[in-house]
């Protein structure tokens, strides 16, 4: 009986040789076949059956692959990608006309204020709550909004504080008295807490590409800085031509046309990726009641002095509090505020650098609002119009230089130097007297402190919420808000106290008269200019040892999940 146990090189059979028996050497019959690729076949020997050795198969690239290939499993919950779909650029014009609502709120109102004053009846102690109410509830709250972004989803937070904003804005313009006003000025300030870092955290994580995240934040951070400009003047524009009522009012127009485009253009990232775990109660106690204490003592230190009790109170009591936030956030499981997002270089620099920049440009407008209307008696209308310029810079450098330069080279070189051409800007308006022009005296300081904002909102913008994890791209979002808001609140604070001194030395060592206390307003704004340069100055130095050189860096997991 003979067994098969392979081929011969020759491709023949070979025979087991019987028992006792040798074998004969089989002759080949027919040339040898170049074996099939694959198979290694050992030399034939004398007395030797061959036998097939099978080489291993070399994996087949995937050029070369010809077998179907398996059909791959889908991942759960993974998110897909739009982040080359055309609507993501219509996400950010939805989310742009929500932060144009929420920045020229802060002063489109204050424009108002006078009229609804007078229409209302209330006294100037009255008139400082309607602003001091929004600032309390808005600077306060903001964390907490920012971990419910993350939390409860991007979208669902962004359209409840839409809507909240929008009803809020109605109850105010309804008002029939002080209370209803600064109650709705309070829920506009909840609402907006809401809102705001929704909005940031939405751009950033529809904006995953470089290129395009430059061109995003250059828009959103344009925006962010000339938005008081733009309340300036429609608040002017409003309250002459139509109702100091419409200065609220046309909220609704803005949050309806917000509301539609986030239904179709936006929607929630997945739940998976969402931040888990419970909430930190003692950590929002804590931050909102630090918040809101430092928030109150600065307000009042506006029309009360730093020497009154209430304010140096509220602010310590500030201050103490917020330590112990920090205490309770280093040892939690899940902190509101994950210190990891502030450590960053990066980051912290981005807040630091917006705080400071804020301290001086707040404090700037009000006091250049004040010599507009006051030394050159321009109307509502009038006033709204000068800021244009400045409106105009911070939109050329923040959607050029900015966009384009912030993604490849980081934040590191531009902010520094938007920073100082802020500065001197400053530096040139101490020159004004009472009879500067607008043309000569007030304008060119206007365009260079636009230009200069430009190259410092929207690099910091884009660095604050860039290489952050997906799980607290909100609370990121909401720590850039903090920082523009306590530092509007700091800088406008000291710079009107230290404007009151300025005018209160020179009133006491001038006679009196007409032309005196305009000098001695002269001497407040020359204080609060000065000051702001030297605060441009800080923002510069701050910012050039923070920050990391280097282009920025796109976290991996921050899914661009949307826009669709």
């Amino acid at each position: 009986m003979t067994t098969t146990t392979g081929r011969s090189r020759s491709g023949a059979k070979a025979k087991r040789p019987k028992n006792g028996t040798k074998a004969k050497q089989a002759k080949p019959r027919t040339k040898a076949k170049r074996p099939k690729p694959g198979v290694k076949t050992e030399r034939h020997k004398p007395g030797i059956p061959s036998v097939i050795i099978k080489a291993e198969r070399p994996e087949p690239s995937a050029a070369t692959r010809t077998d179907p290939p398996m059909p791959a499993a889908e991942p759960a919950a993974a998110p897909v990608a739009p982040d080359r779909h055309a609507g993501r650029w219509w996400a950010l014009v939805v989310l742009a006309m929500a932060q144009l609502m929420v920045v020229l709120d802060a002063t489109i109102v204050n424009i108002a204020l006078p009229t609804a004053q007078h229409e209302l009846a209330f006294s100037d102690s009255g008139r400082q709550w309607v602003v001091t109410g929004y600032a309390l509830a808005f600077g306060s709250l903001l964390l907490l909004g920012g971990r419910l972004s993350d939390s409860l989803g991007r979208k669902k937070m962004f359209l409840i504080g839409l809507v909240g904003f929008a009803v809020a804005s109605a109850l105010g313009g309804a008002a029939q008295g002080i209370e209803m006003l600064i109650a709705a000025r309070v829920l506009q300030g909840a609402f907006g807490a809401a809102l705001a870092p929704a909005a940031l955290s939405l751009l950033s994580t529809t904006f995953t590409n470089p290129a395009e995240r430059g061109k995003a934040f250059g828009i959103f951070g344009a925006i962010s800085g000339a938005g008081g400009a733009v309340g300036l003047l429609l608040g002017g524009v409003l309250t002459e031509y139509a109702s100091w009522r419409w200065c609220l009012y046309v909220n609704l127009i803005i949050a309806a046309a917000a509301v539609l485009g986030a239904m179709f253009k936006l929607h929630d990232e997945p739940a998976a990726a969402r931040a888990r775990g419970r909430l930190d109660l003692p950590g929002v106690v804590t931050a909102v009641g630090g918040l809101v204490a430092l928030v109150y003592g600065l307000g009042n230190a506006e029309t009360a002095g730093w020497s009154d009790p209430k304010t140096y109170g509220f602010v310590c009591g500030g201050v103490v509090v917020l330590i112990a936030f920090v205490a309770i956030e280093r040892r939690v499981a899940n902190p509101l505020l994950p210190l990891r997002v502030v450590l960053d270089r990066n980051r912290g620099g981005s807040y630091a650098a917006i705080a400071i920049a804020g301290a001086a440009m707040f404090g700037v407008m009000l006091f250049l609002t004040y010599y507009l209307t006051n030394a050159l008696g321009f109307s509502p209308v009038q006033t709204g119009l000068a800021f244009l310029p400045m409106l105009g810079g911070v939109m050329l450098t923040a959607t050029t230089i900015g966009s384009r330069f912030t993604p490849r080279i980081g934040p590191r070189p531009l902010v520094p130097v938007g920073a100082l051409a802020a500065s001197a800007a400053m530096l040139y308006l101490t020159r004004l007297d009472l009879n500067s022009s607008y043309v000569t005296g007030v304008l060119p300081g206007l365009i260079l402190m636009g230009l200069g904002m430009g190259l410092i909102f929207s690099p910091t913008q884009n660095t604050a919420t860039s290489g952050i994890r997906h799980q607290d791209s909100g609370v990121a979002s909401a720590m850039i808000n903090t920082a523009s808001q306590i530092g509007g609140s700091i800088g406008t604070a000291l710079l009107s106290s230290f404007a009151a001194t300025a005018a209160a030395d020179y009133l006491s060592s001038h006679t009196p008269g007409r032309q005196t206390a305009a000098l001695a307003s002269m001497s407040g704004f020359h204080t609060v200019f000065w000051w702001a340069a030297g605060l441009y100055a800080a923002c510069a130095v701050v910012s050039a040892l923070l920050f990391r050189t280097g282009p920025l860096t796109v976290d991996p997991d921050a899914a661009p999940v949307i826009a669709h």
